[in-house]
């Protein structure tokens, strides 16, 4: 009847609202600790979570691993990551801290797609629990719970192949090991390290244990979502410069901390992927603090971390603020709306187009100017001195256009629905690469209250597009996925 075998993907997704239940219990102890009302509609969440994924894991206990292909992963990811925004939204509607069910999916996919969005108005209200259940959607989401299945399951590792190349964001996927499941763990491990490192480092700098957890989970995921209504505003230059160093690294491919942890610093080092996104986190910091200091009057420093610390973040689309850069030059904000477009490095937590891609694309256009003056000439796109496939030039040209495409077609219909063009604009590109913070009614210091809920609802269509990098979502509305 179906081109695809059901029965894994009812048994895959119940195993992984399992694990989401666990996570959310994981927030329980927050709860009891600080005291808050959010306790019972915590619990039930969790036990409608895991009864639903229960009752779908044992009624579909039998499947051959071979039967999850290509087909079915796509279907299980794009899945997955619209129900466990469902189910996720459980906490905040149960306890009415968000009584719109539109507003807890919005902030839901918010978190887990690492985007940052919020719909909240006074953060610092939200009952403890469900403040640390808004950061843990991101840490989950960061590195991706299909991801951690695979790590922590080893029943899915033959099939587990098709769920990592639809999950894992980039043009292409470095395995660590010859076992996808070895290669899973190991990114997980890797990020859960750097977690807990900036854990201690923040609670160094003063900040009590909660605060950094929601903090680290934030920024290693390239998420944003803070527990404080000005984010890292009120925190010390030291709390910020380490946010900055956190973010980087989130936004830098994860085969090259593996690859520097094993000692391999000239292969980690030397990529032309590496040096492209120093230069766009670089040079941006450079002007904008240039602009800030004889513009605005910013001492030295001041200029330096604002314009470096607000680059980091948008670049690799964590949305962390430390000020509200409206407030800035124009053209500062021309600036930071074409770096919302950037991304970071492929194979890392961040969002947005990617910088390999960028690379990818201007290579290719200095390989067509060359072919103009030399016709006959064999020239292929190269990437750190070795020939790049041409099918992989095909789909970065592919998602550019795609991606040009849907933000235009995702401003048009916010606008529509009364908003100003600008916020339109910014909050369609902030949310297609998971970003956070848009532009005017969107900013840094706002949030997407006020929007209409036709626009909530595109802009988590879209937060979506971006995690899933647009064609493991659209590949399943082309009609040849549904043939035999």
């Amino acid at each position: 009847m179906y081109p695809f075998n059901i029965r894994p993907i009812i048994k895959i997704i119940g195993i992984l609202l399992v694990i989401e239940s666990v996570f959310i219990l994981s927030c329980v102890p927050f709860s009891i600790y600080y005291g808050s009302k959010d306790l019972i509609p915590l619990l039930t969440s969790a036990l409608i979570t895991a009864g639903v994924g229960g009752i779908m894991w044992f009624t579909r206990r039998k499947y051959d691993q071979q039967d999850i292909g290509k087909r079915e992963g796509y279907l299980i990811v794009s899945l997955t990551w619209v129900i466990i925004s469902l189910f996720g939204a459980l906490p905040y509607y149960l306890s009415g801290a968000i009584p719109s069910f539109t507003d807890a999916y919005f902030e839901t996919m918010s978190g887990f797609s690492t985007t940052g969005a919020s719909i909240l108005r006074d953060i610092e209200v939200i009952p403890k629990g469900l403040l640390f259940w808004r950061s843990m959607t991101h840490w989950v989401g960061g590195m991706g719970i299909i991801v951690l299945s695979i790590a922590v399951l080893p029943f899915l590792g033959f099939g587990g192949m098709s769920l990592f190349w639809a999950e894992v964001p980039g043009p292409e996927k470095e395995k660590l090991h010859p076992r996808i499941a070895v290669t899973a763990r190991r990114l997980w491990g890797i990020y859960t390290a750097l977690t807990l490192i900036m854990v201690i480092m923040l609670m160094l700098g003063g900040m009590n244990l909660f605060e950094s957890l929601c903090h680290a989970f934030g920024a290693l995921s390239s998420g944003g979502f803070s527990p404080k209504n000005t984010s890292l505003a009120g925190y010390s230059p030291y709390i910020q410069y380490v946010a900055i160093l956190f973010m980087f690294l989130a936004g830098t491919n994860f085969t090259l901390h593996y690859l520097m942890l094993r000692g391999q610093f000239k292969k980690a080092l030397g990529g032309q992927e590496l040096k492209a996104y120093l230069l766009v986190l670089l040079i941006p910091s450079i002007a904008i603090a240039i602009a800030l200091f004889f513009e605005r009057g910013y001492a030295v420093e001041q200029a330096w971390r604002g314009a470096l610390f607000n680059v980091v973040s948008i670049v690799t689309c964590t949305g962390f603020a430390n000020e509200d850069y409206m407030l800035w030059p124009k053209y500062a904000w021309f600036i930071i709306f074409l770096l919302m477009f950037s991304g970071g490095m492929a194979g890392s937590t961040s969002g947005g187009i990617k910088i390999v891609r960028h690379v990818l694309l201007f290579k290719n256009v200095s390989m067509v100017l060359k072919r103009l003056r030399h016709k006959s000439a064999v020239i292929p796109v190269r990437m750190d001195n070795k020939p790049v496939n041409p099918l992989i030039i095909h789909n970065v040209l592919a998602i550019f256009f795609l991606y040009i495409i849907t933000f235009g077609i995702g401003s048009f219909l916010l606008t529509a629905t009364g908003l100003d063009a600008i916020s339109s604009m910014g909050s369609v590109v902030t949310c297609m690469g998971g970003i956070g913070p848009g532009l005017a009614t969107t900013g840094p210091v706002a949030n997407y209250a006020h929007l209409h809920d036709f626009a909530k609802w595109v802009l988590s269509f879209m937060m979506l597009l971006g995690r899933l990098e647009l064609f493991t979502l659209f590949i399943i509305f082309h009609p040849a996925f549904w043939k035999r």
